[in-house]
């Protein structure tokens, strides 16, 4: 009778858990880091984007709640059409579920479309361009780490507010720096400012002379870098030649990581001020989870972009869990219904829009005397709130967003 009651219970077991699991598709949650495995933003997330995204997985638990979830990963090479056959190629044959990472705008764009017309999910925490989250909103997409907004909201405001209220413009003369310069000039000039000249450069390019000199020539406090990559790691360091910080002038960096400081180095990236959404160094929770990664990967503290994939797929995985499926549209709406919590970007949450909120933060890059070890690099000069660090909900013409 008691072996009845048994199989009897194992029955009803079954048959609530089966259908469940039966949504993961092919018993598997497969995640792709599609990113720059190798070229000029290699550093940013590159191959380290792939230790945080398994490290993820790990202390998710998922072995242990029975969850099968695999990591893939891919070169882009910087080149949209590369990209998108990537893409492309993993949802219709290699059945990948979600995509993360993705440097590049306009290759976060495209396969942003790809991933809703295929019904998947992607997080973006590579790319910056604010247009995943206005315009070009998708629900299957969420913007996790920053954007362009944030960089150019937080930046120049923060910096008029603590002092730096003269500005020129030192600007790559493609889309993405004209979007910049444009944002930040706003921004200062609302804020009171005053911008004092600005320059466009060709991109990209590897001499700053004459640009330099006439941002010096300008006297204002501070030289708004509107580019990216190796553009603004020439220019600050031509910058250091031409005596700019000890001359009592700042950069700004609009777009800068902390792999980019370390390759500068304190002596000529001191003064940088720039805005960042993570620091290894905030509090003990991100200490020691930097500390985890950088045993994994070359000794190197965590970019944002880094830990933003690590943060997004602790939360995606959450998601899949609560819903027992890996449906991308169900998983990207419930990521949205759920709030976020992890020790890196702390509480917060996902919006209509798809657009993260988090606090973002003011750093300048410290002297080198001031530094007290390996990658102890920034001053924090201001917090910027959670609720002023993005656009706001209802400026982004976001189609999914109910006005």
């Amino acid at each position: 009778m008691i072996t009845l009651r048994v199989l009897a219970l194992l029955a009803a077991v079954a048959l609530a858990v089966g259908p469940a699991h039966a949504q993961i598709s092919d018993g598997v949650v497969k995640i792709g880091v599609l990113n720059d495995q190798s070229g000029a933003y290699a550093d940013i997330t590159g191959p380290g984007s792939v230790v945080a995204a398994r490290m993820a997985v790990e202390d998710f638990g998922a072995a242990k709640k029975g969850m099968k979830v695999e990591i893939v990963f891919a070169d882009h090479q910087n080149k949209p059409d590369v990209g998108s056959s990537i893409a492309r190629q993993w949802y219709d044959t290699e059945k990948v579920d979600l995509i993360i990472d993705v440097p590049t705008s306009s290759i976060a764009l495209a396969i942003s479309q790809i991933t809703r017309d295929k019904h998947k999910a992607f997080i973006v925490s590579g790319a910056a361009a604010s247009d995943l989250t206005g315009k070009a909103c998708s629900p299957n997409t969420v913007h996790w780490t920053y954007d362009t907004w944030a960089l150019a909201n937080g930046t120049g405001s923060a910096i008029v507010k603590t002092g730096g209220d003269t500005w020129f413009f030192l600007t790559a003369d493609y889309a993405f720096g004209h979007a910049l310069e444009r944002d930040v000039e706003a921004v200062v000039l609302k804020s009171g400012g005053k911008v004092l000249g600005k320059v466009r450069h060709p991109f990209p390019t590897s001499d700053f002379s004459s640009f330099l000199l006439q941002a010096q020539a300008s006297k204002a406090k501070i030289i708004g870098l509107a580019n990216a990559g190796a553009d603004t790691i020439n220019a600050i360091k031509q910058g250091a030649e031409f005596g700019i910080v000890r001359g009592g002038q700042q950069f700004a960096g609009l777009l800068v990581f902390i792999s980019d400081v370390h390759a500068l180095s304190l002596d000529k990236a001191q003064g940088l001020i720039l805005t960042e959404s993570f620091y290894w160094d905030l509090n003990d929770a991100t200490r020691a989870w930097s500390r985890r990664f950088a045993e994994r990967h070359r000794q190197a503290m965590p970019t944002m972009v880094q830990a933003g994939v690590y943060s997004a797929i602790l939360h995606y995985l959450k998601a899949v869990e609560a819903l027992r499926s890996d449906d991308g549209p169900r998983v990207i709406a419930k990521m949205k219904e759920l709030p976020t919590d992890d020790p890196l970007f702390g509480k917060g949450r996902v919006r209509a829009d798809g657009r993260k909120i988090h606090p973002m933060y003011l750093f300048e890059v410290k002297k080198p005397a001031e530094s007290k070890g390996p990658w102890d690099y920034y001053t924090m000069r201001a917090t910027i709130p959670a609720d002023s660090a993005f656009r706001p909900l209802d400026q982004g013409d976001c189609p999914l967003v109910k006005k």
